[in-house]
């Protein structure tokens, strides 16, 4: 095999499954998007997230900033060197991390040190299985953190929030499905997919759900009774009123893929692999031969253009604000207004705020704004930092960081995805502070309002997790938990798991 060649073909795989969503994915959204009530949160979700595809597209840049844990399947005739395609694998990776196609996202789990290009113990995650055709499919899926952290796996029986007892039965795995989805809420970035593996025993039953992601969105289960569950599974969530980022809306999930296997009689496990709207998987054929690429998937069909798309209707206030932000700037914001930042923001994840509840900050931050983001930047050849992907990271994570990170440095807003949970909103009552609701997956959407990158500090945790101090202009997001106790994403919890109480009775015989 000609290992330039095919280590080239890799590397273009990575750059279209970062950059280029699928067919199958741009018509499941724009179906959705048609499907919105105009004017509301939902819909200018959606018109950011189409613009953003688009932007991701021209721009050949991550539609999302998590590009998430490489993970190959891979089928090869027989006799093929397994071994000098990993090794491939590998330096394709390696070289399209440099190349800002990937973020930096291989962390050893006892040091907490990132390696820099995402190889690492175990990573990239690559799984071979021999097949008796004369050339080799290759099929990759880059699946983020949020939704990766959504996941969900039943043991059944049990007892479920909202829907009571889940048998062994086909009406248990329903139930079970249904739960994925409303826990799920707006912190895996709906509107999603997702895949069900039923039964196998907790690694393989994980394994058959997310290779349910790798089938097309519009095809048809041949197993009827699964083909009848993923239709009523879609069209059911649809009606709990989640929506697009948790804003509430008609677009909950965009498709459900369920498969069986086999299992043990001791157990009996539903295993949910839950993926975003920003659904990069992708696949080729190879020549074994030559290296090239003889054929790619998830091609067929119309592919949509997102191009003026944006719909005509505005938000009818949208507040201007620009730090150093006071308390009574604060305390006029309510749930529901959108805002438009420009000046300056300080990125911060996991490791700043567990850094932060011990140390002093190596900025300011009285009356500043957090950005819970891990970008994926560059660097050029003077030197100097370019933000190349930034949407907003989950930001439930830092619940038990945020209100006391908020008090002790004077913090007045801080920007996620997802929304937080009583001890943040309790602090912003307190302190004086709000949590504005960016749109996640909207990586070039929002790296296009950052107009300057102004220094770092802490790069010793890494790029993603370091503090970047960015100059933004017309950062656009919406305030979902305010200073006076409110938040969206409690209300559309309570009403959602409300509406999921209507489907615990038996629907399949």
């Amino acid at each position: 095999m000609q290992l330039e060649q095919l280590e080239k073909s890799i590397y273009d795989l990575i750059t279209e499954t970062s950059t280029n969503l699928p067919k199958d994915v741009r018509r499941a959204i724009k179906k959705a998007k048609a499907a919105e009530n105009a004017g509301t949160r939902a819909a200018m979700s959606l018109d950011t997230i189409t613009n953003n595809i688009q932007m991701a597209d021209d721009n050949v840049s991550p539609i999302c900033q998590d590009t998430g844990l490489p993970t190959f399947k891979i089928k090869t005739p027989i006799g093929v060197n397994q071994l000098e395609i990993k090794a491939a694998i590998k330096r394709a990776i390696a070289t399209a991390t440099k190349d800002a196609k990937l973020r930096p996202n291989a962390v050893d789990s006892l040091t907490g040190a990132n390696s820099g290009d995402n190889l690492g113990d175990g990573l990239p995650v690559v799984k071979f299985e021999q097949w008796e055709k004369d050339y080799i499919e290759m099929k990759l899926i880059l699946k983020g953190g949020g939704c990766e952290n959504k996941n969900i796996q039943y043991s059944l029986p049990t007892e479920l929030e909202g829907l009571g007892r889940a048998g062994r039965d086909l009406d248990g795995i329903r139930k079970c499905i249904l739960h994925s989805v409303y826990q799920a809420q707006g912190q895996g970035c709906s509107a999603g997919f997702i895949g069900v593996g039923i039964g196998g025993d907790r690694s393989s039953g994980y394994d058959l759900a997310k290779e349910q992601l790798f089938r097309h969105v519009e095809d048809t289960n041949p197993n009827p009774d699964l083909a009848k569950l993923e239709q009523y599974i879609v069209e059911k969530a649809n009606t709990l009123g989640i929506g697009t980022m948790g804003f509430g809306g008609e677009a909950t999930l965009l498709g459900c893929k369920v498969g069986v296997m086999h299992r043990i009689p001791a157990s009996f496990y539903v295993s949910v692999a839950y993926n975003c709207w920003a659904y990069r998987r992708m696949a080729i054929n190879i020549n074994p031969t030559t290296g090239e690429i003889i054929d790619w998937h998830y091609q067929d069909g119309e592919k949509i253009e997102f191009k003026d798309q944006s719909s005509e209707e505005a938000p009818k206030k949208i507040v201007e604000l620009q730090a150093p932000i006071t308390e009574e700037q604060i305390r006029e914001l309510q749930v529901g207004d959108v805002v438009s930042i420009t000046g300056r923001m300080y990125t911060g994840r996991d490791a700043i705020h567990h850094h932060l509840m011990s140390h002093d900050a190596p900025v300011d931050l009285n009356g500043q704004i957090i950005y819970h983001c891990g970008p994926v930047m560059q660097k050029d050849d003077a030197g100097d930092w370019h933000v190349r992907a930034a949407g907003p990271t989950t930001s439930i994570r830092e619940e038990p960081y945020q209100g006391d990170i908020m008090k002790k440095f004077g913090i007045r807003a801080v920007i996620g995805k997802g929304g937080m949970g009583p001890k943040t909103l309790a602090a912003l009552s307190e302190h004086g502070g709000v949590y504005l609701n960016a749109i996640g997956g909207a990586a070039q959407y929002y790296a296009d309002c950052i107009k300057g990158v102004d220094g770092v500090d802490l790069m010793e945790f890494g790029i993603p997790e370091a503090m970047w101090h960015l100059r933004v202009e017309k950062f656009t997001a919406v305030v979902t938990m305010d200073s006076h106790g409110n938040s969206l994403h409690a209300d559309v919890d309570k009403s959602s798991l409300e509406k999921l109480s209507a489907y615990k009775e038996k629907v399949f015989s």
